[in-house]
């Protein structure tokens, strides 16, 4: 509770006023974090913020990783949709292995989820190869981008796909990612800069901030427009 006070205080002062816990589901996770113990840490979470005086509000989610039963753990209550909407459902990709999530991407439409998959930019198969995504996207799914990435705290590869992405109109948002107050702080203030000296205000808002109220409410997303010729680059990394 201490660590997690500590990381609340750092996205307050990162102009954070809501924030959707995304512990890990699933993968080496298995058996741990299950939908119910979130919730429960969560609101013990607000319980503490209000007894601090700390002006953030945390809602439930899961990061999750891919697995082969997503459906039926979701309609089991294992698995979290953002915020405990029941819309939208951030997925997770193993860092060094691709994975094909066409297929997924349906089955989870078909119930009712929009998936989201998180930090496309560190996985090292999607940036070898960023056309990967493409049917993922024909099929209903967004790209979130890790604001860390766009200030290079994960190295000139994430750095470079991360801004193809936004530039390409491809990601959709844009999320703190945030694991701690030191190693890994939030990091929204110094993208929503960078973001609108690049990319202009509209789109910093869009992705930083509408598309995430968005989000929250279990609505859709704005969608972005495509930048004229980034699309058709033979290799854009």
């Amino acid at each position: 509770m201490v660590e997690s006070l500590q990381l609340c205080r750092a996205l307050v002062q990162d102009g954070i006023t809501t924030a959707i816990a995304t512990p890990h589901q699933l993968g080496r996770y298995a058996g741990r974090n299950g939908a119910a113990a979130v919730r429960e840490a969560v609101a013990a979470l607000n319980r503490a913020l209000m007894v601090e005086g700390i002006p953030l509000q945390v809602f439930p989610g899961g990061d999750v990783r891919i697995d082969e039963r997503l459906v039926q753990l979701i309609r089991e209550d294992h698995v979290l949709s953002l915020a405990d909407r029941g819309v939208y459902v951030l997925l997770e990709l193993p860092h060094e292995t691709f994975i094909d999530l066409t297929m997924l991407i349906a089955q989870l439409v078909k119930i009712g989820r929009r998936p989201i998959v998180s930090h496309p930019e560190r996985q090292r198969h999607l940036t070898t190869n960023p056309r990967l995504i493409e049917p993922w996207l024909r099929g209903g799914a967004e790209l979130q981008i890790t604001a860390g990435s766009l200030t290079g705290d994960f190295g000139d590869t994430a750095l470079r796909a991360g801004w193809y992405w936004l530039e390409t109109g491809a990601a959709a948002l844009v999320a703190s990612d945030a694991h701690d107050a030191k190693a890994r702080p939030p990091r929204m203030t110094k993208a929503i800069e960078l973001i609108a000296r690049r990319l202009g205000e509209d789109v910093a808002r869009r992705v930083c901030g509408e598309n995430p109220w968005r989000l929250l409410q279990g609505r859709p997303l704005e969608q972005p427009r495509m930048a004229p010729g980034l699309a058709d680059e033979s290799d854009p990394l």
